[in-house]
């Protein structure tokens, strides 16, 4: 029970850093759709698909805070992307990634959720 209040905790720290970002980017968090050579695809929160476009420059960080590359990134798991509008698209500039959460079980003692 610890581990999963210290996972949560740090994941919440994790999406608090990205909203409180300055300036005329984007942020987009959710959950990888789809993974391309040149995009990615995030389900938002509210059920929304947005493409987000990859670059050269694009950064990609791990859940541990390590650098990764754009290979490591996998359908399912949790994004926090910083990205910079160019007319209708957006353009990648740091996506922070982390595995999907673990099953939790309902209330009612049930199956579990996903």
């Amino acid at each position: 029970m610890k581990l999963r209040l210290i996972a949560v905790l740090a994941f919440a720290a994790f999406l608090t850093n990205a909203v409180l970002a300055h300036g005329d980017k984007k942020h987009v968090l959710g959950t990888l759709e789809k993974v391309n050579a040149d995009s990615v695809v995030v389900k938002t929160k509210a059920g929304k698909s947005v493409e987000v476009k990859l670059a050269p420059s694009t950064s990609y960080i791990s859940s541990d805070g390590k650098a990764a590359k754009a290979s490591d990134l996998a359908v399912g798991e949790r994004v926090v992307i910083h990205a910079t509008p160019n007319g209708e698209s957006l353009s990648a500039d740091e996506i922070k990634f982390s595995p999907p959460g673990p099953a939790t079980p309902s209330p009612s003692g049930g199956k579990p959720k996903q």
